[in-house]
């Protein structure tokens, strides 16, 4: 099973009138934000494979339209419907767990960062904590239904002390921690922190999770 992730710049291998030729045998997409939708629009048109994201901290002026509160006040639906939001296929995973239907895998997202200022999805440790426990009636479902709680976290912001940067900005996530010790997912994916030295490690090991930087792209093969 391959993985075409993205996160937080645009990679001109991806951006590309060859993304079909490079990535078209990819089973999903995924993003850990700060990408425009139209960047998405352009990959998912390109490779029509299934597609879910979560927000980071920039990029969130279309945010609102995505979120549950904004789809009670237009409808009485609440259900995301993709059609209706940018015209093509896609799950908004951020708050959510939900199963790929064709590949049978769990995913979970936590978007956003650190509280370091008044800019939008930026949530304090507390709040960290009650999104995750928000999450977890649909965990312990996977645990009865399928033998596990999860086998992807999507994640914007790295854990707290992996991969993370020293500035309040960047500071990762102390209840990522506690969710891997806790929940066991395969791989938690996240963007956020910018690799500018391509010598800079990309992957990380958490108990039993693979923790993975997919800033720009990054293409996990599973097996």
């Amino acid at each position: 099973m391959k993985i075409l992730c993205v996160a937080d710049q645009k990679d001109p291998l991806v951006y590309s009138t060859r993304v079909a030729d490079r990535y078209g045998d990819v089973d999903l997409i995924i993003s850990a934000g700060d990408l425009p939708l139209k960047y998405y629009e352009f990959i998912v048109s390109s490779l029509n494979k299934p597609f879910y994201f979560v927000f980071g901290n920039h990029h969130t002026e279309e945010l609102r339209r995505f979120t549950r509160r904004q789809l009670i006040e237009e409808s009485f639906e609440i259900r995301y419907d993709r059609s209706s939001m940018w015209g093509i296929g896609g799950d908004f995973l951020d708050g959510k767990a939900l199963r790929d239907s064709a590949t049978g895998l769990l995913l979970a997202g936590l978007g956003g960062s650190i509280r370091y200022n008044l800019g939008d999805h930026q949530f304090t440790e507390f709040e960290m904590y009650m999104r995750i426990f928000r999450l977890l009636p649909r965990l312990l479902y996977n645990r009865l239904r399928y033998g596990r709680f999860l086998d992807i976290l999507v994640t914007h912001a790295p854990p707290r002390g992996i991969g993370d940067g020293e500035d309040r900005c960047h500071t990762g996530f102390k209840a990522f921690l506690w969710f891997m010790r806790v929940f066991k997912p395969q791989y938690l994916l996240h963007g956020h922190v910018h690799l500018l030295d391509i010598n800079t490690p990309r992957v990380s090991q958490y108990h039993e999770t693979e923790i993975i930087n997919v800033f720009g792209s990054y293409l996990l093969e599973k097996g």
